[in-house]
């Protein structure tokens, strides 16, 4: 499926490679470079190279090559590992780590890793996200659950949809949000203007977010946020769209902002019904070191 963008005043004279891949999400710049190779990317309906200078007006087309299945491998990467029985996994995803395989990101990513340290993994989700119930960013970290088998997806997958999973987020936004209690109800749905961002559209699917504020700082707030629903990137757009962008998110926030490895979005809480017990069940793990620590420097120059 090809897409294509048009590049804006601000954008002219970048590098075609940097700039593609500055505009889509867990795509790396070699892998951006490897497209123009193999003529997945034209510019005004021609192939360039890589260091070609874009200019205002440019149309750059692309089309993201097929994850290959067979190309899935079981790898050894360490995992932080909260529960497993014989039906679920709960894991805290870090920073950085790619949940499923998708153009760029063949190898290092949740599944492979899943793949190495489980016999078995639901297979509802086809082969290239083998036990993936849900999903969280790259550059978001924390909790996920992952079944074992099929009949314990579709429980979890059928709680998703009945909205009986909760997931509350721990978050860093920029500017000093009023009220202590809010909920953000907008529907989201694909950027018309950045199509590999979302954003709050007439077109787009039911969204409801509740935030609640934990601190105010001089120019950031730390707030925890209640997913109702699960869209793409739903946080860090609604966020986006009450002016107040998470820290660290240079795809919907400014580039001035805290130095951090990704957006400031850590999946704090996760409870659900265990498909097969019945028993309800929560759990919790703490912020990255740098997101805390990001905390404690707000703290020391307020």
């Amino acid at each position: 499926m090809s897409e294509q963008l048009k590049v804006e005043a601000a954008d002219a004279s970048k590098r075609i490679d940097k700039w593609l891949s500055d505009h889509l999400e867990d795509v790396s710049r070699a892998q951006v470079q490897q497209w123009i190779r193999e003529h997945h990317v034209s510019v005004n309906d021609r192939h360039v190279k890589s260091n070609y200078k874009i200019q205002e007006g440019d149309l750059v087309a692309w089309s993201v090559p097929e994850v290959k299945p067979a190309a899935i491998e079981k790898e050894n990467i360490p995992l932080t590992i909260v529960y497993e029985d014989e039906d679920v996994l709960v894991v805290n995803k870090p920073v950085g780590m790619v949940v499923h395989p998708s153009a760029g990101h063949y190898s290092g990513t949740l599944v492979n890793a899943l793949l190495y340290h489980c016999d078995d993994l639901s297979g509802i989700n086809g082969v290239e996200r083998p036990g993936i119930v849900h999903r969280i960013d790259k550059d978001t970290s924390g909790l996920l659950m992952v079944a074992k088998h099929d009949k314990a997806h579709q429980h979890l997958a059928d709680q998703l949809q009945e909205k009986t999973v909760e997931r509350e987020y721990e978050a860093i936004a920029h500017g000093v949000i009023a009220h202590d209690h809010g909920t953000i109800d907008a529907p989201i749905g694909r950027d018309p203007k950045e199509r590999q961002r979302m954003a709050v559209t007439e077109e787009g699917k039911d969204a409801v977010t509740h935030f609640t504020v934990e601190r105010r700082f001089e120019e950031f707030t730390h707030l925890t946020c209640k997913l109702e629903t699960g869209r793409t990137h739903q946080i860090r757009a609604h966020m986006r769209y009450i002016e107040h962008p998470l820290a660290g998110d240079h795809k919907y926030g400014p580039r001035k902002t805290l130095a951090l490895p990704g957006q400031a979005l850590h999946a704090r809480t996760l409870s659900f019904t265990h498909p097969v017990s019945g028993e309800r069940m929560k759990f919790t793990a703490p912020a990255p070191e740098h997101f805390q620590k990001a905390l404690r420097e707000l703290e020391e120059t307020s």
